[in-house]
């Protein structure tokens, strides 16, 4: 069976992906306020992509 993949999980894993560039982006040029806006949105990301991975989980167990 494919492994199916739900818009919480794609959305999830691109916020995450843009975070870990804005906070790289902060760090390398020394700016602080990006580089945390970058950390929360990474978090942001994760926690969504693991919403979607548990509806994924239940979806399967039906």
């Amino acid at each position: 069976m494919a492994h199916m993949v739900n818009k919480d999980q794609v959305k999830g894993v691109a916020k995450e992906v843009k975070g870990s560039v804005k906070q790289a982006a902060g760090k390398a040029t020394g700016n602080r306020r990006m580089e945390a806006e970058g950390a929360v949105e990474k978090t942001a990301g994760k926690v969504q992509k693991g919403f979607g991975d548990a509806k994924e989980k239940i979806k399967r167990a039906l």
